[in-house]
């Protein structure tokens, strides 16, 4: 079972790995022995959560902006500084907007959709070298955080959060069947309700939360981490586009 499981001597990016379930997944993939390499777009964030890390395992700030091209370049010029070829991708950056229909605006719609979904595509893109050159040894592994969002809807008015997650499900059984034929699995997980900067509601007002989730509590850091060490294991490998959905039973009672 160990050997299952584990993730000694893998490399893996987690992009928005600074904070919220990026760094819950971080952590977990060190608590495996992974090597971890974290992204986020603030570099003083991001270089004190891989200090922080570091005391789990080793873990390396590449701050980086994918939202754009050029971020997504700059942080595979610098993983390519410290690492020839890459394990595990976690595609986790993220952001959300929420407005009324009637006022919903152009600039909310573009901000999370070249961040949710346009960005997961083209950086797994970018980093293709590397992933293959894992995959020649073992299937590396590319795990894109959807959202239930995707799943079920929320009544909340996050129209380009909602659509962006939604496709980004839809994506990762896309991009699976082609990128299987390198021996590069994708997969997704779409999570619940964290606590997180993005899930405040959860972060915030836990206990009136976790009244609506079937299970009877939000989730916990080893929720994130327990999902997403199975999907980049080898207990994974034949996990091929697939969603996990880890919410606590959500999206059955909606």
């Amino acid at each position: 079972m160990n050997d299952l499981f584990t993730l000694q001597g893998r490399t893996a990016l987690v992009t928005g790995g600074s904070r919220g379930i990026g760094r819950m997944i971080a952590a977990g993939f060190l608590a495996a022995g992974a090597r971890v390499y974290i992204s986020a777009r603030k570099a003083d964030a991001c270089d004190r959560a891989a200090t922080e890390l570091s005391a789990i395992g080793p873990c390396v700030s590449l701050p980086a902006d994918v939202s754009t091209t050029e971020g997504i370049q700059s942080l595979v010029a610098a993983y390519a500084k410290h690492e020839s070829q890459l394990d595990i991708l976690v595609n986790n950056a993220g952001a959300a907007w929420g407005a009324p229909y009637d006022e919903f605006p152009e600039t909310g719609w573009d901000k999370v959709v070249d961040l949710n979904l346009k960005a997961p595509f083209f950086l797994t893109q970018a980093l293709s070298a590397p992933l293959r050159r894992a995959a020649q040894f073992r299937p590396a592994k590319v795990i894109n955080i959807a959202s239930i969002d995707g799943v079920s809807v929320n009544p909340m008015e996050t129209y380009s959060y909602a659509a962006s997650k939604a496709g980004l499900i839809h994506l990762t059984k896309r991009m699976s069947l082609r990128l299987i034929q390198d021996n590069i699995v994708v997969s997704a997980i779409a999570p619940g309700a964290f606590a997180s900067d993005m899930n405040r509601d959860a972060r915030d007002h836990a206990p009136e939360v976790a009244a609506r989730v079937p299970a009877g509590r939000i989730g916990l850091d080893d929720d994130m981490a327990g999902a997403a060490i199975y999907l980049a294991s080898r207990a994974g490998d034949y996990v091929v586009g697939a969603t996990l959905v880890v919410d606590g039973g959500v999206t059955l009672s909606r």
